[in-house]
């Protein structure tokens, strides 16, 4: 990884994160965090009662019309978002100490990698030695991945499309579905399909896709869940969403501007069955009421 020639993620935008010359992302060498925080609305293999200690970077590498976390991802950086790899540590130290957790989750690192790793290593030089979580968009470079692969214990990417034009229309990445697919056999070469756990089970090792059903768009959630069957494996844990809400720009958008119906939902629930997908979870339908962070409070998520 070249900090000088930025190459981390899929952009390859060969952006100088030294400079002030900013690349795609628009983020620099420094650690652009929005939030650390205790965080109990992860899959339960991954936090149990007592949570994941959150790491929110600001900015990313894609632009998703309809992100639930738009107001850290897709506006400008504020300035005391920036802050250093020694406070950042100091404050997830804090969290594991205060809340008994010992899982760290890294929420769209893919475009902070830098960051990340610098964290990780001085979170064990300091005696702590969390469980890592990769929480990305799926917008990930198999080679950097590659890189990373002694620094992370479980991986929890997204597996948004499998249409490329609905990726270049909503995300502003036409070669999502390709990048993704790449990314997540890289992850699954690296972990395979069963999640390692503790006594507790709590997950210590393994591979969790995540994908968000779309109104409108049951046919994409079809073909994603037939990739992973045929692509990957139906062995692998998928967390199936209910969650989404119209948000940002898609309250805008005729497609995107209302949540789900149970028969969309139900319709993608019963074609992961038949295709033997049954590792995983899926979410109550009320879940689009429920988790709805807010970066501006101090609680983000209260509600």
């Amino acid at each position: 990884m070249d900090i000088h020639n930025c190459t981390i993620c899929p952009r390859n935008c060969g952006a100088d994160r030294t400079s002030e010359t900013l690349g795609y992302c628009g983020i620099d060498a420094r650690p652009h965090i929005a939030e650390i925080c205790l965080h109990k609305g992860e899959e339960p293999v991954l936090g149990g009662k007592n949570g994941v200690c959150n790491v929110f970077f600001s900015s990313c590498n894609l632009r998703c019309v309809y992100c639930q976390n738009y107001a850290i991802s897709q506006q400008k950086p504020e300035k005391k978002e920036i802050i250093s790899i020694q406070r950042a540590a100091e404050l997830i130290a804090g969290i594991m100490c205060k809340y008994n957790v010992d899982t760290v989750g890294f929420v769209s690192p893919s475009h902070q990698v830098f960051q990340m790793v610098a964290i990780i290593d001085l979170l064990h030089k300091r005696g702590f030695f969390p469980t890592i979580v990769y929480n990305s968009n799926g917008y990930d470079s198999p080679e950097t991945l590659r890189v990373i692969k002694d620094y992370v214990d479980v991986y929890l990417p997204d597996f948004k499309y499998f249409d490329g034009l609905i990726a270049q229309k909503y995300s502003s990445a036409n070669n999502y579905p390709k990048v993704a697919l790449a990314a997540l056999k890289e992850m699954y070469w690296q972990k395979g399909a069963t999640i390692i756990t503790d006594d507790n089970e709590i997950a210590r090792s393994g591979l969790i896709i995540r994908h968000l059903v779309l109104p409108n768009y049951v046919e994409n959630s079809l073909k994603v869940l037939e990739t992973l069957a045929d692509e990957i494996s139906p062995r692998v844990h998928v967390s199936l969403m209910s969650q989404y809400y119209p948000e940002y720009k898609a309250l805008e958008i005729n497609n995107l501007n209302r949540t789900i119906t149970i028969a969309e939902y139900q319709a993608v629930k019963q074609a992961a069955t038949q295709l033997g997908i049954v590792r995983g979870w899926f979410q109550d339908m009320a879940s689009n009421a429920e988790y709805r962070p807010d970066f501006s409070s101090k609680d983000v998520f209260k509600g």
